[in-house]
C-alpha cells in the first residue's frame, strides 16, 4: 500500500512539474498603450469624425432651438394652451430622439473600427508570442508583476506599424 502511495504522488509531482513547465514561458502585452501608439488610430478617429460632422453640426444648431424651448416650458408651461405646451413638448422629445440616435450610431461606429484595430493587436500579439516561444499572454493590467524580459509590448507594437 506504501508503494503504490508512493507510485501516486511521484506521478501527480511529475503531472504537476510537467504543467509548469508546459506554461514555463509566459508574456505579458499592454494593449492599451498598443492602442494608444498606432497610427491607425487617429485615421480612424478623423474618419469617424468627417463620417458625423454634418449630423454634429445639424445637431448643435438645433440644440440651441431646444434649450430655448426647455426655458420657455419651464418659465410658461403652465399658462400656456395645451396644444402649444404640447408641440414644445413633442419638438424637445424629438431633438432628444436624434441626439440620442446620434450617440448611438457613434459609438456603434467606434465600437466597430475599435473591434479592427484589437483584432490587429491581437493578430500581432499571436505572431510575436509564436515566433518568441510563449505559451501565454496576459494582459499587463492583469499581472501583479511583470519582470522587463517577458514584456512584449514593444515587439507587438512594431509588429503593429
Amino acid at each position: 500500500m506504501k508503494k503504490w502511495l508512493c507510485a501516486a504522488g511521484l506521478g501527480l509531482a511529475m503531472v504537476a512539474s510537467a504543467g509548469v513547465q508546459a506554461a514555463d514561458k509566459v508574456a505579458v502585452v499592454d494593449v492599451m498603450s498598443i492602442l494608444q501608439k498606432m497610427p491607425e488610430r487617429e485615421a480612424v478617429a478623423k474618419k469617424l469624425e468627417s463620417e458625423f460632422k454634418s449630423r454634429a453640426t445639424a445637431l448643435q444648431s438645433e440644440e440651441k432651438a431646444a434649450q430655448d424651448k426647455v426655458k420657455k416650458l419651464q418659465t410658461s408651461g403652465g399658462s400656456m394652451k395645451a396644444a402649444d405646451r404640447t408641440k414644445l413638448e413633442n419638438d424637445i422629445k424629438a431633438f432628444q430622439q436624434k441626439a440620442a440616435a446620434f450617440t448611438q450610431d457613434s459609438r456603434r461606429r467606434e465600437a466597430e473600427e475599435m473591434n479592427k484595430l484589437v483584432a490587429k493587436v491581437q493578430d500581432a500579439v499571436k505572431t510575436v508570442a509564436e515566433k518568441d516561444g510563449y505559451s501565454v499572454v496576459v494582459k499587463a493590467d492583469a499581472a501583479f508583476y511583470v519582470s522587463s524580459d517577458s514584456d512584449i509590448t514593444e515587439k507587438v507594437l512594431a509588429q503593429v506599424k
